[in-house]
């Protein structure tokens, strides 16, 4: 019976350090099995991050242009527009130029007549000339950003504030060109007569 009690022992022993092993094997292939799980979870969620990124640069390609580019030449065409009625720095620099040639090509014995022509009038036509110009590019950079619509994506309308800046930037070209040809021709303001 000793013997029986130390192999029962022994073989209790030996169960029991089978159980425990098998303890260690089952909580080792447990967290085996949940590690991978976890892992695959956090990919599933990249993945799901990464799709989620695919379809909004996707749907961001499908929409198209955005108008950033209409909107930019809205505002420019006004901006040129409000020059051309102001006048600008180029303007002033070139009518002073013209001014100072004036004074040094104009004889001192000329007339009167000839010397404000020469001093002032060619002075007063050149800034005239530089408002017609940026009156110019104001009414044709309006007109593109409003006829652009018309060779872009079909379906895709133009923002409703693009077409107003634009029509504003048209009509302010409009308004500068026609009071830069007044100018000019001296109807607007023309030079005092000599007497």
């Amino acid at each position: 019976m000793g013997t029986k009690t130390v192999d029962e022992s022994g073989a209790d022993s030996g169960t029991e350090a089978k159980t425990d092993e098998e303890k260690v094997d089952v909580v080792k292939t447990t967290k085996a099995t949940e590690a991978p799980e976890a892992t695959d979870s956090d990919e599933v969620t990249e993945n799901d991050e990464i799709e989620a990124e695919d379809e909004v640069t996707a749907e961001a390609t499908e929409e198209g242009p955005t108008g950033v580019g209409q909107g930019a030449g809205a505002i420019v065409s006004v901006a040129l527009g409000l020059v051309s009625l102001t006048g600008g720095w180029i303007g002033t620099v070139a009518a002073a130029r013209e001014t100072l040639v004036g004074q040094l090509e104009t004889a001192s014995n000329a007339s009167v007549a000839q010397q404000i022509k020469e001093v002032y009038g060619d002075a007063w036509q050149t800034s005239a000339v530089w408002a017609g110009v940026f009156a110019l590019a104001a009414l044709i950079v309006g007109v593109v950003v409003l006829a652009r619509p018309a060779f872009g994506a079909p379906g895709k309308p133009q923002a409703t504030w693009i077409k107003s800046v634009a029509w504003g930037g048209v009509a302010l070209g409009v308004i500068g060109l026609l009071l830069a040809v007044l100018k000019y021709t001296d109807v607007l303001l023309g030079l005092p007569t000599a007497s």
